[in-house]
């Protein structure tokens, strides 16, 4: 099927899942969960042989790690599908309304905005998270996955469009776009047929979205986040905020990639850290100041301060204090999330507001930084742009709005 005749087969599916009510629209959820689960043979054999392909090709181990599906991983991807059932609607809800002195009332209302398309890399789990986001928020969803990933989006693929068909809504609802790159440039040309584009991956796919649609974009942004340990830090929790935000799952854009230390805390915190990070496998590309600490830490090359690594490797640098620190993220922050362990509240407090990213975060984990963990359920991305949405992408940052205005008669003078 052509991009045009798939674009307005989700734009007639749009229509009817605008007005399709919440019960129908959360019976299509579990049905597909249910499907996803009933396939799972089908999908992970499907995702075994992109690995494979992956492998072969010399793909590196974070994307890898992104690619990779298992039974758990799976669930998780069903559980979401069923947390979005139970999560609010946010089609119809009123954001503001007034009554004018001539009588006529105004509300602002949510309402969908119509055909999304979502352009991401590796990640086969976004596939259900985007169909779901989309179908919960009344959007037909058309997803644009890469090569990599091919054979599992298709495998998902076919399982979620049997529960939307289950629960009576439109199978175009949610649509695979396959195809060779020519088939991307259409869908960032596709003004009228998509309302909006969302890009999900790494800066090249996002800065070519970006710049080469005629489809308003949605930006979600990489993440080179920053934790500052400040002079005052309880230092057995700054490591523990350190190995959690570097190691747990480095593949990640909520991944700690720079660690700066404040001068006073260096000599005390850095050995520990350094030991530490070194036991967990991490490898550290650090200033002079920090490969005084240990042998083990690699010359730190200026652009390294730019870098999100998605591995384990970690980029450090000791500052003089709290300005040095805000000066060093201001100038090399992609506007995620940037996190200070500190006890000191005023150090916290400019912290928060000086530092400009979707997200700040003081004595937490940036791992925190995501759509489940802010009880929004699945998200679509993290937005670091800072129109219509920023942060966690859920179910209403899925929307727009529209005014009512109802009256009884009355005219302008």
């Amino acid at each position: 099927m052509t991009f045009d005749r798939r674009a307005r087969a989700a734009k007639g599916a749009a229509r009817t899942l605008a007005t399709a009510s919440r019960a129908t629209k959360d019976a299509a959820l579990h049905a597909m969960a249910v499907r996803l689960l009933d396939a799972q043979e089908a999908i992970l054999a499907a995702n075994a042989a992109d690995v494979a392909a992956a492998e072969a090709s010399g793909t590196t181990r974070a994307l890898i790690d992104r690619l990779r599906l298992t039974p758990e991983r799976l669930g998780a991807m069903a559980d979401g599908l069923r947390q979005l059932a139970g999560l609010p609607d946010p089609v119809g809800d009123v954001v503001r309304g007034w009554t004018n002195p001539n009588g006529v009332s105004v509300r602002q209302v949510r309402v969908p905005f119509g055909v999304v398309g979502i352009i991401y890399e590796a990640r086969p789990n976004v596939t259900a998270d985007a169909a779901g986001i989309a179908l919960k928020s009344g959007n037909a969803a058309l997803l644009r996955g890469s090569s990599s990933t091919l054979a599992s989006n298709r495998a998902i693929m076919v399982a979620l469009r049997e529960g939307v068909a289950d629960a009576g809504l439109p199978e175009d609802a949610v649509q695979l776009v396959e195809g060779d790159r020519s088939v991307t440039a259409e869908m960032m040309a596709a003004r009228g047929l998509v309302d909006v584009l969302i890009p999900r991956g790494g800066a090249g796919l996002i800065n070519a979205v970006v710049e080469g649609s005629k489809v308003p974009v949605i930006e979600t942004g990489t993440g080179n986040c920053h934790l500052f340990v400040d002079a005052s830090a309880d230092q057995d929790m700054a490591l523990d905020i350190l190995l959690n935000a570097k190691v747990q799952r480095p593949s990640v854009c909520n991944a700690l990639e720079t660690l700066l230390v404040h001068a006073d805390a260096a000599p005390t915190f850095l050995p520990r850290a350094l030991a530490a990070l070194a036991d967990a496998g991490v490898t550290v590309h650090g200033t002079d100041a920090v490969r005084s600490y240990s042998d083990a830490v690699l010359p730190a090359r200026e652009d390294e301060f730019d870098e999100e690594y998605l591995s384990l490797d970690l980029a450090a640098a000791v500052v003089d204090d709290l300005d040095a620190a805000i000066e060093h993220i201001r100038e090399h922050t992609t506007g995620h999330s940037e996190t200070i362990v500190t006890s000191d509240l005023v150090a916290a407090d400019r912290f928060v507001a000086e530092v400009d990213a979707a997200a700040v975060l003081v004595n937490a984990s940036s791992r925190f930084v995501d759509g489940g963990e802010f009880g929004f359920g699945a998200e679509i991305g993290i937005s670091t742009q800072k129109l219509h949405a920023r942060g966690p992408m859920a179910l209403p940052e899925m929307t727009s709005t529209k005014y009512v205005v109802t009256g009884r008669g009355q005219t302008r003078a």
